[in-house]
Formats: structure tokens, sequence, C-alpha cells
């Protein structure tokens, strides 16, 4: 192989790659920090550090090359939105998402009590009059599920979502009927472990 081609093809590619594959595993390592998942962001890191230092060796070996320099500028765009796409197909943790509707409100909890998730129901005063504050916490995998349910149910309702980094019952998940212990206790007993 000639030179150019491994100095302006090459080695440009392996750039390219190694920073977005490195800043798309720093992307999700940061979002598993806030979600408190350390061994695994803890793991993702050594990896991202691992291959950071192979690439920023590799510029300063061919300083001489721009094309190294819009490689590595161009890995690090690619993966700051990989990173983000990744993070969002996985749909760790939880949510919570709170409904205010004038109407319906029953109408909404009952649908989403038949769709197996819990609410709590507070009774409020709107700019326009008397409302209703449905809450309701869940995995976000979960979100579009529960917005279907909204859009038939009260297509107009005002909805906001937003991210809970834990909660306090370890058996919200569990089915009913369902033999042994529930993943969520394990995993609960495992983080009450940890955090002692």
């Amino acid at each position: 192989m000639p030179n150019w081609a491994f100095d302006y093809l090459l080695l440009p590619l392996g750039i390219y790659l190694a920073r977005m594959t490195d800043v798309s595993i720093g992307t999700v390592r940061i979002i598993l920090i806030s979600r408190e998942r350390k061994i695994l962001a803890a793991m993702l890191g050594f990896i991202e550090v691992l291959l950071w230092l192979i690439v920023i060796t590799q510029i300063m070996r061919n300083l001489s090359n721009v094309l190294c320099y819009i490689a590595y500028a161009g890995g690090f765009a690619t993966g700051t939105f990989l990173g983000m796409v990744v993070e969002e197909k996985l749909a760790l943790g939880h949510s919570l998402i709170r409904i205010i509707v004038p109407e319906k409100g029953e109408e909404i909890v009952q649908n989403l009590a038949q769709a197996g998730y819990r609410t709590t129901t507070l009774e409020a005063q709107g700019a326009r009059g008397p409302v209703k504050v449905i809450l309701s916490l869940l995995r976000r995998k979960e979100i579009p599920v529960v917005l279907g349910i909204l859009k038939n149910t009260a297509p107009g309702a005002f909805y906001t979502i937003e991210n809970a980094r834990k909660t306090s019952d370890p058996e919200l998940w569990k089915t009913s009927g369902q033999e042994g212990e529930s993943f969520a206790r394990i995993l609960w007993r495992r983080q009450s472990r940890i955090r002692k």
C-alpha cells in the first residue's frame, strides 16, 4: 500500500471511526452516571479513554496532516449525535409523566390502570378553572404506550415528562401472581448494599 493511501485515506478514516466510537461511549457514560449505573459507567469510561489515547497519539504523530484534524472533529460531531440516538433507543431509567386535564381525568386514570400503570390524581386550579393532575411513574421505554393511551382518551391533554432518578418502591413493576422474587427487588437490594 502506498504511503499516501495510508496517510490520506486509512489514517483519517481510522481517527474518524475511533473518535466517533469514543464520543458515543462518552455520551452514554454521562447518561449512565446520571442514572447511577456506576459499574457500567466506569467500564465504558475505561474504553472511552483508551480509544481517545490511541486517537490523540496518531494526531500528534501526524501534525502536518490536515485531514486528521477534520476526521477528529467529524468523529466528535458524529459520536455526539450517535451517542444520543443509542441512549434514546436503550431508554434507560424511569420517567414521571404529569398530565393536566380539565375533563376526562377519571377516564384517563381508568385506561392507564387497565394498561397496568399506577397513577396518583390531584385536584388543582388552572387559569381557566378546576383541573385534574394525573401523575404516573413508568419506565422510559413505556412512554410511547402511555402517550398513545392519552392521545386516544384525551387528544388535547397537556402533559410533561421528566426523568426520575430512582423510586422508593422496589415492587413497582412486580407482576401479580409472579413466583419468586421480582427482578426489581433484587436490583433494589443490590443497590442498597452498594450505597451502604
